[in-house]
């Protein structure tokens, strides 16, 4: 009841009540009392001597106005009255509005510390509550958000993976201080472009970045080798594209997994010598019993299983020679139509360039193993055989070498892990994985990279020198 009373629409309904009473007694008064009675008595009994105040008197009406004098005289009287009535009842609508337009405006500019301090009972006390419940919910939730950020902040500051985010115009909107110390020697990056900034990078580093995808390669920084994870990610922020690019260092993490994989072949290696010497070893001893004791007619029996074992085991350590074994490569001008026709009768594949007029400079053999392993791998990958691709172009002073497919591509595990000695995704496989091709590409001075293409599948790239060929 008390609340129905307070609310602005019985406050409304009350005014206009009152005005509606004040208009009527308004009009009472002029038409029928006191004004027709106060004039009468002005004109019969005020005595002035004044000619002029006479004649003034006998000039007012003696009885009424008439109805258009009596509305016009009730109008402008309402009218003042109204605009009284209109000035109390709207001056705390008017302050509470003005506190509430600097509020709107504090919180527009970020300052969520205003509350408005106006106590009343009605709607607009209602609102004034929920205005400022709403600010203090903004203030802790600002708050909140100020300590992810700046938690966050402390977290890409200090991981060593070096981050970069971009613009849409190609200039550094973030940059972490790993990526200052890799890019421009631990100064700030904000607002450069990072075109320029690559322009001192290593070619490769500079060639990744500008290809658009994830990519592991290796480089030349500081007269030693760097071995780079490079993922790129575009996005939208605010509105406007972004572009993300996360540049891992993995030369340590490549050491460790490189040292644990000699540690597991060490192992494997010697648990199959074990598993060879120890039945060869026992059975040495029983053909010596047996020729002691002079039955030779078993003899035959125990030397082809002594030859069988000693041959499983020949069989097994030649596969890890063969790598070990790899010869220094005999880089000669190779055509390109007799190598490409030679290699089309050990795998399929399809030409997406024509191949270079210029002749290519590396070691025939070397490079054709590679190339048939990759080609394979690639028909493994479960690519349809016209999406399995081969391009070959030169790019400056280098001969690049693709091998495409549309398979499930790599996950950034495998793709960390897949140049790794005896790294082998298959469970068949002989365990020398992409490591081949890689100490192959070495060996001619060049490089691997993969990377995963945006649209499905896996691209290796292959980068030789042919400087030996200007």
């Amino acid at each position: 009841m008390w609340r129905w009373l307070n609310s602005l629409r019985t406050r409304l309904t009350l005014l206009l009540a009152l005005a509606s009473v004040a208009g009527a007694l308004i009009y009472a008064g002029v038409t029928q009392w006191p004004l027709p009675q106060l004039l009468v008595w002005m004109q019969t009994e005020l005595t002035v001597k004044d000619p002029s105040v006479q004649v003034a008197a006998k000039a007012l009406p003696v009885t009424h106005l008439g109805i258009y004098g009596a509305l016009g005289i009730c109008a402008v009287l309402l009218l003042l009255l109204a605009f009284w009535l209109a000035g109390q009842a709207m001056a705390p609508v008017s302050r509470l509005l003005r506190a509430l337009e600097g509020a709107v405006a504090s919180y527009r500019d970020g300052d969520f510390s205003i509350s408005i301090g106006i106590h009343r009972r009605d709607e607009l006390g209602e609102l004034i509550q929920m205005h400022n419940a709403l600010g203090q919910t903004l203030r802790e939730q600002r708050q909140h958000l100020a300590q992810r950020e700046l938690l966050l902040d402390t977290v890409v500051q200090n991981t060593p993976v070096a981050l970069v985010l971009t613009d849409s115009i190609g200039r550094v909107a973030y940059a972490n201080i790993a990526s200052r110390h890799l890019f421009n020697e631990g100064r700030s990056l904000h607002g450069l472009e990072f075109a320029r900034l690559l322009d001192g990078a290593p070619e490769a580093l500079r060639r990744a970045v500008e290809d658009g995808e994830d990519a592991l390669l290796s480089v030349e920084m500081d007269g030693s080798e760097e071995t780079f994870h490079i993922s790129q990610r575009a996005f939208r922020l605010q509105g406007r594209p972004h572009r993300l690019q996360l540049f891992r260092r993995m030369t340590r993490e490549l050491s460790r997994q490189e040292v644990a994989t000699w540690k597991r072949v060490i192992r494997v290696i010697s648990h199959e010598l074990n598993n060879s010497l120890a039945p060869i070893s026992s059975l040495a001893h029983s053909g010596a019993e047996l020729a002691r004791r002079g039955n030779v007619d078993r003899l035959p029996g125990v030397f082809a299983t002594i030859s069988e074992r000693a041959k499983h085991l020949h069989s097994f350590i030649s596969g890890y020679a063969s790598f070990a074994k790899l010869p220094t490569p005999q880089s000669v001008a190779i055509e390109w139509t007799p190598f490409l026709e030679g290699l089309s009768l050990h795998c399929q594949y399809r030409l997406v360039s024509p191949a270079p007029t210029r002749p290519g400079y590396f070691d025939a053999v070397q490079i054709e193993q590679v190339l048939i392993n990759l080609i394979k791998n690639a028909h493994e990958s479960g690519s349809g055989e016209d999406d399995v691709t081969l391009s070959i172009t030169e790019v400056g002073r280098e001969l690049r070498i693709e091998v495409a497919d549309r398979g499930p591509g790599m996950t950034d595990t495998v793709l960390a892990q897949a140049l790794l000695p005896f790294y082998s995704t298959k469970r068949a496989g002989t365990g020398l994985g992409l490591a081949l091709t890689r100490e192959i590409a070495e060996a001619h001075g060049g490089r691997v990279l993969l990377a995963n293409r945006e649209d499905g599948g896996l691209r290796v790239t292959l980068l030789l020198p042919q400087a030996a060929l200007r």
